[in-house]
């Protein structure tokens, strides 16, 4: 006796397949449009710059040209620039209860779908 699962219709599969893509897509790009990913450059210009103020020798100063950038003004926030690595605790700990909420969901889900289809094949164990 092998095992059967049960049927679904043709639009509990398409259904699925949207629910799932749209909550694929969401996770990707909802952070995105709310500005919680992707790093911040803060750029910290130098007055009056020059190309030896900002650390740059021949060799880059040419590269910079090639670019299209002749004028160390022009290149001041790109050079300066550095990444923002401010830290928030209460966004970690909303990131933590999220995760952790979503592996004990999905634990749980598991377990009771598990229990069910050994139910389903072996019968109940319990006497």
């Amino acid at each position: 006796m092998a095992y059967k699962p049960p049927k679904q219709s043709l639009a509990g599969q398409i259904f699925d397949v949207l629910t799932l893509l749209v909550l694929t897509i969401g996770a990707l790009y909802i952070p995105l449009y709310l500005g919680l990913a992707g790093a911040v450059k803060v750029p910290n210009p130098i007055a009056n710059p020059t190309w030896e103020a900002l650390g740059q020798n021949a060799a880059e100063q040419q590269q910079w040209a090639a670019l299209g950038i002749t004028d160390p003004a022009a290149a001041n926030d790109i050079i300066t620039a550095r990444f923002d690595y401010s830290f928030s605790w209460a966004a970690l700990i909303v990131m933590a209860v999220l995760v952790i909420g979503y592996f004990v969901m999905v634990v749980r889900l598991s377990d009771r779908e598990y229990r069910e289809v050994i139910e389903e094949r072996f019968g109940d164990k319990k006497r």
